[in-house]
This record gives structure tokens, sequence and C-alpha cells, in this order.
């Protein structure tokens, strides 16, 4: 079963990502806070992924019994809320030149860096988000860089969901051939290279001319079948050019708008 954020419980959760969770009233003194327990599964994910963190392995990391542990965390939904949070407030932020083109390719990078740091993101769904001060605050600079393109509120949000879902992809994808290339101690163009006799013993380039040529030239070009830094590139441009167009054709409408209204 995936993981899934904001699956603990509401009122819970609430309380713990914006820290307004009372400390116990009984027993010990506190000899942790939500904010070291966060910080080790964020280590714990960043070196096994979202399955290494679970409740136990947890409170053993940490020198504590798993009762003692959900003193501060009361399950491992909520953990998963608070590793998201963390991880989003502490992101490196720096606008982008160019106006909204410029900005939104800003935001793409950054997102970008936070997979390749933080693989294990890409695993949870996020479809309902923990709604704690990093993702809000996440979401309100990430719409600043569409602020003012003539683009409807409804709109900024589509549109940031798009870039996001994109580097996602791609943050995924590099991810997955960087997981084969370790699992097999072979990197793509070794994979190839090896199995070139096999694929000519049943390849017939003459049935498949044009799978043959771009084939060919794309080996030729990347090593490999499969390049992720060069998918990335070429179809972030590819994106924007998409909101270009839209943001064009809002911005024409607009104009008419104008005009006609003039005109009257």
């Amino acid at each position: 079963m995936s993981t899934r954020s904001s699956s603990g419980d509401p009122a819970h959760t609430l309380a713990l990502l914006w820290r307004q969770e009372a400390p116990p009233a009984r027993g010990p003194k506190p000899s942790l806070s939500v904010d070291a327990v966060v910080k080790v599964a964020i280590r714990m994910a960043d070196g096994g992924g979202i399955e290494a963190v679970t409740m136990r392995a947890l409170a053993t990391k940490l020198g504590v019994t798993p009762m003692a542990l959900y003193r501060y965390v009361p399950g491992r939904a909520e953990l998963v809320d608070l590793m998201l949070d963390s991880v989003y407030a502490g992101m490196k932020r720096r606008r982008g030149l160019g106006g909204w083109r410029g900005r939104i390719e800003a935001v793409a990078h950054e997102n970008r860096a936070l997979h390749d740091k933080h693989p294990w993101i890409a695993s949870i769904a996020t479809g309902r988000p923990p709604l704690g001060p990093g993702v809000i605050a996440k979401y309100d600079y990430e719409l600043g860089a569409l602020a003012g393109t003539g683009l409807s509120d409804v709109e900024m949000d589509a549109a940031l969901t798009f870039v996001l879902g994109f580097v996602e992809a791609c943050a995924r994808a590099a991810a997955d051939a960087r997981a084969t290339e370790r699992e097999t101690r072979m990197s793509d163009g070794q994979w190839w290279k090896a199995n070139e006799s096999l694929l000519a013993r049943v390849f017939e380039p003459s049935s498949y001319p044009l799978a043959a040529r771009v084939g060919a030239a794309v080996g030729a070009a990347h090593g490999s079948a499969f390049d992720a830094e060069h998918a990335y590139a070429f179809g972030l441009e590819r994106v924007l050019d998409g909101l270009e167009a839209l943001i064009r054709t809002r911005r024409r409408r607009r104009t008419k708008r104008a005009r006609d209204q003039t005109a009257k």
C-alpha cells in the first residue's frame, strides 16, 4: 500500500504541524522534541526510503522505546506529514530572473533539487497535503512566480500543479535510473554494450528503419536510450512554452475586452 499524506488524525496532525501540542502533563521530563524526532526520521528516509521509517525502527535509532516515541508523535501517519512539512520548510529558494518564465523555471529547479536530496518524497501520495506552515509557505511562494501573468486564480493553481507534476515525474525517472544502475552494477551504456550482440540477432534495421535511425542517434548522443538530465531540460522548456502560449492567449483576450469596452 502506498504512503499517503494527511492520513492520520487531523486534529492531532495540525496541532503537531503548527507545534501547538501541549507537553505531557505527567511522566518523566521529555528527553527529545518533535523537531529532533522528525530530523532523524528524515535522515532514515534519505538513506533507505520512506519504507525504512517505522515507529519501531525510529525508536531504536533514537535510543528510546516505541512507547516513549509515541509521547512525541502519535503514529507513522502523523510522522510522514511532519517530515514532508519539514523538508518543504527547509527548501532553498531564490527568485528567478526574466519575468514569470524565469521565476517558474527557478521553482522547477528548486523542486528538482529537493527531490534529488530527498527521493522518498516522490513515493508519497499528496493529493491531500499536510496543511502545515512549510507546505503553505511553499505554495504561497511558488504561486508568486505566476502573479501578474493574467491567469485566473484557478489557472495559476493548475499551472503550478502542471509544472510540479512534470518535475516529480522527471525526479522519479532519474531515481529509478540510479536505482537500476546501483542494483545491476552497470551503467546504461555498459548494459546496452553487453546486450548489443543479443539484440543484433533478432533486430532487423530494415524492418524498423525509423526506430533504427532514431535509436542510433539517441544512443550516440546519450550513450543510452534515456538521459534524465536531457529529458528534464527538454521537457521543462516545452512545459514553459505551453504556459507561455496560455498566458499570451489570456492577455490577448483581456486586451480585446478592454478595447470593446472603450468602443462602447
